[in-house]
């Protein structure tokens, strides 16, 4: 197979691949040298480079609140006439299935505990401890974590939907660094983007595979050991295989809502069978105490009072968000298409962070109320011992709890799967021209090294070497992610350029001024033209206006190209290296006939009929209107009309631009 025919960026694909597979070679032949090599850097990282993660962090929360909050949140994330692929409870569950599902299941208990028996900041198994052990676990699962993926899903949704770049991380960069992402550059940022969704994803399936591994320990006796998680890998990815060959719509999306589901269910069983009254006063409580330390503690990094608290937990969980955002934002871009910046960010930002705090409250605080009042102080002694268990450690103390076990197990297994199949699908899509739909021997491909992956580090050195993978990963992935923010910024500058050259009047295409007649425009709007028929008005009409208004730009040297494509025709106006050229095309869009306009015979035979609307497309995306049935001298108007618009956009942008 020829790479270059096959819908592959090769320098993207043959880098990834070479490093991902140099990476489960070196910790399956000396995983030894790995895992001190991991720990190293991981080490050296912590403590030279954790005020930069912390303050990285808290600047990607205000920059995203900030434009939330401004009149740009109004853009939409595609052309001005998209609207949302899902609808918002769909949407929500895919966010948060492929965000951090297996997390919060092997941490739901294990860190509030944690913090409660040793806190950093107050007096062990205290109400104060209580306190700082939910605000603190609130903090790492809450705003902060899905900031950091909304910066990345914000920058490939604009310029992928918006400004019609490829689905490719490469494309945040068009704005600093222009048609260079088409090269070496763009190739060593989507090489770097992989690399960093392999080790987050490693440590999301190493922490699956040892919850997963515990539930069928308390389940059946398996024994926990390291041989067990190698074969849970290996089945999980072979589940991951046949489910990523499935696609977006089909696999993840009906896991993703299956998920939601049994969560809820779960979590509902936790609040009746335990203390109700407390757990729901406890989830007022958290939600003040999380408000109140929000700022303290975005930019708390303990220089007063050295801790290797801070890095163990605050910079592990920054590292691997940051290490899992090329995955969870290229995955959350495609799933968001047609929404706004606003809708969007208060979405990404708010709705899954909320389901996070509802989850640690109702297990963190039933482990902390068990401990106190029931255990005696034997769930954190256990949990301190073998972190994974600490769910099932829980559930000893419940009625129903084998119960609880079976539906956590289920619950574990699809998490892990829809994590492991949604990142296949991710990186098959960086290594693929931002495609977003690649091969199928591709998906299959990255599914396997996934896993392969997760495995290997698991084998050099456990949890540790995994979790260390990603904070190393997160490193120069937080430097690229502080210029996305500049280039979405740059990017949004544009926009409201935009907007202000949309506020000029246009000349109407109004009859005896060149333009429609009334029964030209009612025979148009009634008219469902076939394929054959709107590709025939592209090439007569179209292109003889194109060839019209190229023509009287040529005589004022003014270049202007005329390109045939796949679905219509396109017009390009250069203005030289100094300023953006101007862009018209008409293209071919599919709609199905609507059933009122259908005949009576065709709706008793419930047929399917599709048309084709010939729509005009400039620089940003589609405008959402259609010329067909316009003569040439009207597409021409309708060309000088926007031609004008786009000059005006250019001199609002840069009033010294020449040209």
């Amino acid at each position: 197979m020829e790479l270059k025919n096959s819908g592959i960026a090769p320098v993207t694909f043959i880098g990834s691949a070479v490093i991902a597979l140099g990476l489960i070679a070196y910790a399956s032949f000396a995983p030894e040298s790995a895992a001190a090599l991991f720990s190293g850097a991981n080490a050296w990282i912590i403590a030279e480079a954790g005020w930069f993660y912390m303050l990285v962090v808290g600047f990607f929360v205000l920059f995203l609140l900030g434009l939330a909050m401004s009149s740009l949140g109004k853009v939409k994330l595609g052309p001005d006439d998209s609207v949302p692929d899902y609808n918002f409870g769909t949407w929500v569950a895919m966010l948060f299935s492929a965000g951090m599902g297996i997390g919060i299941v092997f941490y739901g208990v294990a860190e509030p505990i944690m913090h409660f028996a040793q806190p950093p900041d107050a007096v062990p198994r205290s109400a104060q401890a209580a306190r700082d052990a939910m605000g603190i676990t609130f903090f790492h699962w809450g705003v902060h974590a899905w900031a950091i993926y909304a910066v990345l899903g914000l920058a490939l949704a604009y310029f992928g939907y918006r400004r019609n770049q490829p689905l490719a991380i490469r494309s945040a960069f068009h704005p600093i660094v222009g048609d260079r992402i088409h090269g070496p550059l763009g190739d060593f940022i989507d090489i770097f983007a992989v690399v960093g969704t392999l080790a987050g994803l490693a440590t999301s399936l190493g922490l699956g595979v040892s919850q997963l591994n515990a539930s069928m320990s308390y389940l059946f006796g398996i024994p926990q050991d390291l041989y067990t998680q190698l074969i849970l890998i290996a089945i999980v990815t072979a589940l991951a295989t046949m489910t990523v060959a499935t696609g977006l719509d089909n696999g993840i999306r009906r896991l993703s809502e299956l998920i939601i589901i049994v969560s809820f269910v779960l979590m509902l069983l936790i609040l009746v069978l335990g203390p109700t009254r407390f757990l729901l006063s406890a989830l007022v409580e958290n939600i003040g105490l999380y408000l109140h330390a929000f700022v303290r503690r975005t930019f708390h990094v303990y220089a007063y009072e050295p801790t290797e608290w801070v890095g163990t937990w605050t910079i592990f969980y920054w590292g691997w968000w940051i290490s899992w955002a090329p995955f969870v934002g290229m995955f959350i871009a495609r799933i968001s298409r047609g929404r706004t910046i606003r809708q969007f960010l208060l979405g990404v930002l708010f709705a899954p962070a909320g389901f996070s705090f509802i989850w640690f409250t109702v297990f963190g605080d039933l482990a902390i109320w068990l401990d106190m009042f029931v255990a005696k102080g034997k769930i954190a002694e256990t949990v301190s011992s073998n972190l994974p268990i600490a769910l099932f450690t829980v559930f000893d103390y419940m009625p129903w709890s084998r119960t609880l076990a079976w539906i956590t197990g289920l619950l574990v297994a699809v998490y892990f799967v829809t994590a492991s199949d949604a990142g296949a699908l991710v990186v098959s899509m960086i290594t693929s021209k931002g495609d977003e739909e690649p091969p199928l021997w591709l998906r299959i491909f990255w599914a396997l090294a996934c896993g392969g992956v997760a495995g290997c580090l698991l084998l050099a050195g456990g949890l540790e070497a995994v979790q260390a993978a990603a904070v190393i990963a997160a490193f120069p992935l937080s430097i690229l992610m502080l210029l996305m923010c500049y280039g979405i910024l740059k990017g949004l500058r544009d926009e409201v350029a935009l907007q202000a050259s949309r506020n000029l009047p246009i000349a109407p295409l109004m009859a005896g001024q060149g333009g429609m007649s009334l029964r030209q425009r009612l025979n148009n709007i009634v008219t469902h033209p076939t394929r054959a028929r709107a590709a025939a008005f592209i090439g007569k009409e179209v292109m003889a206006a194109f060839e019209l208004v190229a023509s009287e730009l040529q005589k004022r040297d003014i270049v202007a190209d005329i390109t045939q494509l796949d679905d219509g025709a396109q017009l390009v106006v250069h203005h030289g290296d100094e300023a953006e050229n101007f862009i018209y095309a008409v293209r071919l869009v599919s709609q199905p006939i609507p059933a009122f306009a259908l005949s009576d015979a065709a709706r008793r035979e419930g047929e399917k009929r599709r048309f084709y609307r010939t729509e005009v497309f400039l620089n940003n995306g589609g405008r959402g209107y259609d010329i067909y049935g316009y003569s040439g001298e009207q597409v021409a108007a309708d060309i000088i009309n926007h031609y004008d618009r786009f000059r005006h956009y250019l001199y609002v942008l840069d009033p010294h631009t020449t040209m």
